[in-house]
């Protein structure tokens, strides 16, 4: 509740009255009993409401009636006043998201149809303030498209419009606000039997009609009759005996071979139900068949879960697939989570940030999958760190905020609670404090980085503020009271900062590399960053890590350099600091990649005057890096983002465009510059022969965990990262194109050969390099 004047509430009783006119029938409902002892403005009850009626109970004209009474004066009650709201809009359209109702002071809401106490606000009265409402629930909604950058700049310019209407206007109405519940669709009220809809007057000028069709989105009522009785002569005894003929065997196999985000068609579907007990022994076809179950049918819904308990264990791959948007059934979704309690914690940690943005689709706040991760997490302070940063930072999100706090709140208590740990990691308590610092340390380090940017100067006058602040008035940072656990690598414990070591990037947002002593008497580097998304980065160097972990399984090691990358909030993060130079910096001072590595493993009688191991490793990674970043569809690839470490291994920085989105025209498939190829000794020598072949192996390698992959990101539409977030589906099919599920193993190796050679001989991408240089040399 909302007041402009100063009151004191000490108990408020909460009445909802349900009224449906049509049935003259009113439901009473005790919400709740809240203690407010504080003075202040605003009072925030936050409960959930629960009524004993169903959606589909309710008539057009159902309304809800508040009555707030305040009872702090004894055992007479004093109503404080009462609102009235319809829950079905002017277009038959069920309400969703927060509602602010006016109060009329000193009436109790009344339930009839012309109510005396609407809590809307008429037109004339309306202010700049509504109008401002009425745009922010449309925001929560999902109505209104989201533009972060634009967004805060929008909120902040709200606030102080919010600020000065107060001062001016000084109101004194009272309001209660509502939060109703919010579907993925439209829900709309429809009469039973025929509902037509008048259609609006056509206006003689050309303009579009909106004319609501009750059938959109529903299966064909024809094609869903012959479902059903084809359904119905397969389901019984006989169909366990059946087999399928050699030629349904082949289609079933080619249906098995689907990606994970193919649709089936109704025949498809038939097919899988009809041969179901055949197929039993086969693991892959499992989701497939839960793919073809009407879960609408209660009879058909059983057996399939019936069948799913006795099915040949499945995949963890295939175990993901389960826990994405397309499976409601909390018992299927339950078999995911009981597969993924077969992988132990280092595979687990692989697919955590994905397992985290799975909370999205459980239908409840307390479900398997958040019990299972946190339950997890408290054997594993890797795990629990990591998970604690995941769901911390969803916390934000205005839609699944409850979900992520639900779990956030139960880890915490988990933890707390725990004993001492069999890892040595201390007691639960202790942990969980450890891992609290961090979040402290952060915002710590965000306050630096203001004071740093406020500084007038260039770089060198930013970084000696830097050290100053460190060693003078944040001297606490320099040495820790405590050991805390190293967001990046929670099995370090860091113990303070090193102010001479610590410095900062010349760059626009003026990241910090600061490097921390350890417990055990090192140190390490981690950049720091504010003002900047890093969930792409991060989920870019998951997918990178997985990768490097699938290919090691085949025994090819590409020398990959998978740095940790943490989002600690929607604008700041931590990365793991790798000593190396850009290939733009090494070209300028050293002339070619070739006289650089020379430099540091110099060998007379080595290939090229470098050692035939840094050479090795230098083609290892070319051909790893090439590959991933043509499935992952990387953009914006220039020398200034290709980095190059002493021993010779090459990698990828700065993942602003991923899925194939480029700020460049006509980009190469791949980016593998001519000074790339001259280090190998040029296009006819047979090192870059080898390279080409590790190239193919690894595409090859990596086309087998297609679905894996493909999972991983379907499991991400929800999240708001940027390039998944503005169309999850187009981003999803640009992956699985990249893969070529269409070609064996001998084409695919012809493909991927014609894209290097494609990569390498395209002039326009080494004309837009040199554009790129001359802009970063005037910069």
């Amino acid at each position: 509740m909302q007041t402009g004047a100063v009151r004191r509430v000490f108990v408020v009783y909460r009445w909802c009255t349900i009224w449906t006119p049509d049935e003259n029938k009113v439901f009473p409902l005790v919400i709740g009993v809240s203690r407010l002892e504080s003075v202040g403005p605003l009072y925030c009850w936050n409960e959930l409401i629960t009524l004993s009626t169903k959606y589909r109970d309710l008539t057009s004209n159902t309304q809800l009636a508040f009555t707030v009474y305040d009872v702090s004066c004894g055992k007479n009650e004093e109503v404080v006043g009462g609102a009235t709201i319809h829950l079905f809009n002017v277009k038959k359209q069920l309400k969703t998201g927060k509602h602010k109702l006016r109060l009329w002071a000193g009436k109790e809401a009344d339930g009839s149809i012309n109510t005396t106490t609407p809590g809307k606000v008429p037109k004339e009265e309306r202010g700049e303030l509504e109008r401002l409402e009425k745009l922010v629930n449309k925001y929560e909604r999902g109505q209104i498209q989201r533009i972060d950058w634009l967004d805060r700049l929008a909120f902040k310019a709200m606030e102080k419009i919010k600020e000065r209407e107060s001062i001016k206007n000084g109101s004194s109405h009272l309001y209660v606000i509502v939060d109703f519940c919010s579907f993925e669709h439209r829900v709309v009220f429809q009469e039973s039997g025929a509902n037509f809809l008048i259609p609006s007057p056509i206006a003689s000028r050309n303009e579009l009609v909106t004319v609501w069709d009750p059938e959109v989105g529903k299966i064909n009522p024809s094609e869903h009759k012959q479902l059903k009785l084809a359904r119905s002569l397969n389901r019984g005894i006989i169909d366990r005996d059946l087999k399928p003929s050699s030629t349904e065997r082949k289609s079933i196999q080619r249906i098995l071979r689907y990606p994970p985000t193919r649709t089936l068609t109704g025949e498809e579907k038939q097919l899988l139900w009809k041969f179901r007990f055949s197929l039993m022994s086969e693991k892959r076809a499992l989701t497939k068949f839960l793919r073809c179950v009407e879960w609408s049918d209660v009879q058909e819904a059983k057996q399939a879960l019936e069948l799913m308990g006795k099915w040949e264990t499945i995949d963890v791959a295939d175990a993901l697939e389960l826990l994405s948007p397309v499976f409601e059934s909390e018992e299927v979704r339950a078999y995911a989570v009981s597969v993924l309690e077969r992988a132990d914690d280092d595979e687990l940690q692989c697919y955590l940030l994905q397992l985290v943005q799975a909370l999205r689709f459980e239908r409840t706040d307390k479900s398997r999958l958040s019990h299972f991760l946190v339950q997890r997490s408290l054997c594993n302070i890797e795990l629990a760190s990591f998970l604690r940063w995941y769901v911390a930072v969803e916390l934000h999100d205005p839609i699944y905020a409850r979900r992520f706090y639900s779990t956030y709140e139960h880890m915490e208590e988990s933890m707390i609670k725990l004993g001492p740990n069999t890892n040595g990691d201390g007691d639960g308590f202790t942990m969980w404090r450890s891992l609290v610092h961090q979040t402290e340390l952060t915002a710590q380090l965000c306050s630096i980085m203001r004071d740093v940017r406020n500084v007038k100067g260039g770089t060198q006058k930013k970084i000696e503020k830097l050290r100053h602040l460190l060693s003078g008035l944040l001297s606490e940072l320099t040495y820790f009271d405590e050991p805390i656990r190293s967001p990046l690598a929670p099995r370090i414990l860091i113990t303070g900062i090193i102010p001479s070591e610590s410095s900062i990037f010349k760059s626009a947002l003026h990241p910090l590399r600061l490097a921390f002593r350890t417990a055990n008497g090192g140190t390490c580097k981690v950049i720091f960053k504010k003002g900047d998304d890093l969930r792409q980065d991060q989920l870019v160097i998951q997918m990178v890590s997985l990768m490097d972990r699938l290919l090691k399984l085949e025994n090819l090691d590409l020398h990959l350099t998978p740095y940790t990358v943490l989002a600690t909030g929607h604008d700041e993060g931590m990365m793991e600091f790798i000593p190396s130079k850009p290939l733009a910096q090494i070209l300028s001072e050293h002339r070619s990649i070739t006289s650089y590595l020379q430099r540091f493993h110099p060998d007379e009688d080595g290939p090229f005057g470098i050692t035939a191991t840094c050479l090795e490793t230098f083609i290892k990674s070319c051909a790893g890096y090439s590959v991933i970043t043509y499935i992952l569809g990387i953009g914006d690839r220039h020398l200034d983002n290709l980095l190059l470490q002493e021993d010779g291994r090459l990698f990828h920085v700065d993942f602003g465009f991923i899925l194939g989105r480029d700020p460049k025209p006509f980009p190469p498939p791949m980016k593998l510059c001519k000074e790339m190829v001259e280090a190998m000794g040029g296009a006819g020598s047979q090192y870059y022969t080898r390279f080409k072949s590790y190239c193919c192996e690894a595409y090859n390698i990596l086309r087998k965990s297609s679905n894996l992959i493909l999972n991983l990101f379907h499991l991400m539409t929800g999240s708001n990262i940027p390039d998944i977030a503005s169309d999850p589906e187009k981003g999803i099919l640009k992956l699985q194109e990249k893969f070529r599920l269409d070609l064996d193993d001998e084409e695919s190796i012809n493909f991927f050969q014609d894209l290097i050679n494609e990569s390498v001989s395209a002039l326009f991408p080494q004309m837009v390099e040199t554009i790129h240089r001359w802009a970063q040399y005037w910069r």
